[in-house]
């Protein structure tokens, strides 16, 4: 591969990459838009929703659920809290644990939010051949290598860092 045509590829690789970013960033608008609350805090919403009955559904299960920090969660339940979208509640069988649970707000709010982008992208990455699968994840591996980004850590929550605050 001739120098310029290797050029040509990095710059047509950098271009993908863009719109991946750029998708992340315009759903995560709409999310915003259609619901008033960012990614995060949807997924947050969602992870109560989904846990199973009867269980403690406390900061660091909901933390654990969408693999971000518990401070985040923390502050992400938090503002949810004051929206009236989630409530906490001491735990029945242990009073030094605060459960938290949805309101009727946060039902509506969660019924008519949009499908997460992560989960459609994983229905579609499913749906491939296996060794395609592979192949897309041996690539992705290699090009954060090649950016240096391979000590950094990341949840598979698609927002920008500015989204999580």
């Amino acid at each position: 591969m001739s120098p310029n045509s290797s050029h040509t590829l990095g710059l047509t690789v950098l271009r993908s990459i863009r719109r991946i970013l750029r998708q992340v960033s315009r759903y995560s608008r709409r999310v915003g838009r259609d619901t008033g609350l960012g990614v995060p805090a949807l997924l947050c919403l969602t992870a109560i929703a989904e846990a199973p009955a009867g269980s403690d559904v406390t900061v660091a299960y909901v933390a654990d659920a969408v693999q971000l920090s518990r401070s985040t969660t923390s502050t992400l339940v938090d503002k949810l809290v004051k929206q009236g979208l989630v409530t906490r509640a001491r735990s029945e069988h242990d009073r030094r644990r605060v459960n938290l649970g949805l309101t009727a707000v946060g039902v509506e709010r969660m019924a008519s939010s949009p499908v997460p982008l992560e989960e459609r992208f994983l229905q579609r990455l499913s749906a491939l051949p296996p060794d395609e699968q592979a192949e897309i994840e041996r690539v992705l591996a290699r090009l954060v290598e090649l950016m240096g980004a391979d000590d950094l850590d990341a949840s598979p929550v698609l927002v920008s860092e500015a989204d999580l605050s």
